[in-house]
Parts: structure tokens; sequence; C-alpha cells
């Protein structure tokens, strides 16, 4: 229950920076549009984004929300009631801040502010809290892979996998 606790004030401390990025890029970003950070690498430009990532499902905020809402009490509820490992642990605390930052903008608004805009290449602008998402989902499948070579690891040579159905 620790754990899940320390979980839930991480993923706070988490949302509350992508929050105060978002009112520093409104305030800031939004009356002058772009700032160049490295020119022609990286700049932050003022982006509203009614979607997803990559502005998928546009415009369609209260399915966004609603499902959004589900996955994160479930996550929330996974935390509190589970003890992953933990860098599966830092996963989910991963997402559910990034969840969390990203769902207070569509409800506050129906919008999310983003601002950081790759310039070397053709990407979605997006925002902190997309990126503890992306981070979170790229270690969930690190524990997949170490988990599937750990199993892989655990069996003799040679030892086929049964299921209960086979014996």
């Amino acid at each position: 229950m620790l754990s899940g606790i320390l979980s839930i004030a991480a993923a706070a401390v988490l949302v509350g920076i992508d929050q105060l990025l978002k009112v520093w890029a409104t305030a800031n970003l939004q009356p002058i549009g772009t700032m160049t950070l490295i020119p022609h690498v990286v700049e932050l430009r003022y982006s509203l984004n009614e979607g997803m990532a990559f502005s998928l499902l546009w415009g369609k905020q209260g399915f966004l929300i609603a499902v959004t809402s589900v996955a994160l009490i479930v996550l929330l509820g996974y935390l509190l009631l589970r003890k992953p490992p933990l860098l599966e642990r830092i996963a989910w605390t991963l997402v559910l801040g990034g969840g969390v930052g990203n769902l207070i903008d569509r409800i506050a608004s129906g919008q999310v502010v983003d601002y950081i805009n790759f310039l070397f290449v053709d990407f979605a602008i997006f925002n902190f809290a997309d990126i503890c998402v992306t981070v979170g989902v790229a270690l969930l499948f690190v524990c997949v892979l170490w988990g599937e070579l750990g199993d892989r690891k655990k069996k003799p040579s040679g030892e086929e996998h049964t299921t209960d159905a086979d014996t």
C-alpha cells in the first residue's frame, strides 16, 4: 500500500510539472507563437490539440475524457492494490501522471496545450505529459521483454511450454 501511495504522490508531482509548463507555455508562447531553443532542431510552439496523439479522434472530447478517466481509475486501483516490480511501477506511474495531466486540459478547456516541436523531423507537437506517457509505455515494453527473457532463461533448454489443458 505504501508503494502505491508513493506512486500516486510521484504521479501528482508529474501532473504539477506538466500543468506549470502548460501555464508557462500559454502565458509566454501564445502571444509570440514560437521560441527557438536549438536552431533547426527544436522550438517551443504554442498549439492546442482537440484530439489525442497525432490529433487522432479530433473533436471527440467526451469519448476521450470517458475512456481516459476509466483507464486512469483502473490504473490507480492497480497501483494501490498490487505491488508490481519497481520498473513496472515506475512505468505505470509515468503513464498515470501524463494521462492525468492531459485529462485536466481536456476537462478544463476541451483542448490539450502542446508546445514542443522538433524541426528536424515531421512529427506532432507534444508536451511533458505526452513524454511521460511515451516513456512509461516504452518502459512497459522493456518490462515485458525482460519478463519474456527471464521466463525463457528459467526453463531448461529443450523443455516445451505446456498449459494445464496439455496435462
